[in-house]
């Protein structure tokens, strides 16, 4: 039985990203490990491997529920929501 796509998929929208790094650590001078982009709105926030979890704390902000990888070469995105990959 061949797995069922994400019901949230069909929220995603054409995003502009919102900033060239962490929108929310950039003004705390702060660093981070990857980006994650909202599917939703175009939010860009730091990975849970980032000292400040922003992309986590949108989620649970917002409760827009797609996120994808915002580095160079990576093309996968998660399921908030889900707690899946979303294919």
């Amino acid at each position: 039985m061949a797995p069922v796509p994400c019901e949230h998929i069909a929220e995603i929208k054409d995003v502009t990203p919102s900033a060239d790094g962490c929108e929310d650590c950039l003004p705390l001078g702060d660093e981070w490990v990857h980006l994650r982009l909202c599917m939703i709105c175009g939010h860009v926030g730091c990975c849970d491997s980032s000292k400040n979890t922003h992309a986590t704390k949108h989620w649970e902000g917002t409760q827009h529920p797609i996120i994808k990888s915002h580095e160079p070469g990576e093309d996968w995105m998660w399921c908030y929501a889900d707690n899946e990959w979303a294919n």
